[in-house]
């Protein structure tokens, strides 16, 4: 039997990246899943167990209508990946006010409406699963990314902030940090730049992380695995946050290879 079989899940920016593999991984495991994105070109098409929906996550109105048009279709909703998200390369006196507007109303605004919207339904029914996709760039600074760094980290202490509030309610919430992966939509870019070994030179593991790599942590905190695991924020970057940043003297030592 398959972890998320007769599960229904909404899967925001689905698109594309984690969010497709996501998408793609719940309903190879039995799962229902309504794969939302802004982007409806994009979306998987033809996919069993995969009902394909265009939304802007950051309409109060449009999330609200797509959540319960879910519930008066299948009943209920078990599952909530909030991985709809931006952001902006500029340093604080060069951000302007529409940027930074932007990227917290897609990072955190987005994610709130979502989750006010499908948590009185999860209570009705008896509890549920949200999974926000966070990033360690909300953990820690990146040079030139205020507005991301300062959105993922709300977006993070919001996790933890929903996770006490439900868990009464049997509702679990979680969030998983992702290091850098390869050719995301934030990511894909950098892929023919001279700048992009740089992670896998920094990176402890040596290599970048894939998409499908993080479907499997999302997909472990919304199953039964996962059951007595709320609040939590797991980070998935091949070591990249375990370095105190200093210069590594083995290497050093050891001299040029």
């Amino acid at each position: 039997m398959a972890r998320f079989d007769g599960k229904i899940a909404i899967v925001t920016g689905a698109a594309s990246g984690i969010g497709a593999a996501i998408a793609k991984l719940l309903a190879r495991e039995g799962a229902q899943v309504v794969a939302v994105d802004i982007d409806g070109d994009a979306l998987l098409h033809d996919a069993a167990n995969i009902t394909n929906r265009v939304c802007d996550v950051t309409s109060n109105e449009r999330i609200g209508a797509l959540i319960a048009e879910t519930v008066s279709r299948f009943g209920r909703v078990d599952l909530l990946f909030n991985n709809a998200g931006t952001g902006a390369l500029a340093e604080t006196p060069d951000l302007e006010n529409d940027i930074w507007e932007r990227v917290f109303a897609i990072n955190v605004t987005a994610v709130m409406y979502a989750c006010r919207a499908v948590i009185p339904h999860m209570r009705t029914q008896g509890g549920g699963v949200i999974v926000n996709t966070g990033s360690i760039s909300g953990l820690f600074a990146d040079y030139g990314f205020a507005a991301y760094n300062a959105s993922k980290g709300a977006l993070i202490n919001f996790t933890r902030s929903l996770a006490i509030d439900h868990a009464r309610d049997n509702i679990r919430v979680n969030a998983f940090c992702p290091g850098f992966i390869a050719r995301t939509r934030l990511t894909a870019g950098l892929e023919a730049t001279p700048v992009r070994p740089l992670w896998d030179q920094v990176i402890p593991m040596g290599r970048s992380g894939t998409a499908d790599e993080m479907a499997r942590v999302a997909a472990f905190l919304a199953s039964d695995d996962a059951s007595y695991i709320t609040g939590s924020i797991v980070v998935a970057d091949g070591g990249l946050t375990a370095h105190t940043g200093q210069p590594n003297l083995m290497a050093f030592m050891r001299g040029p290879a």
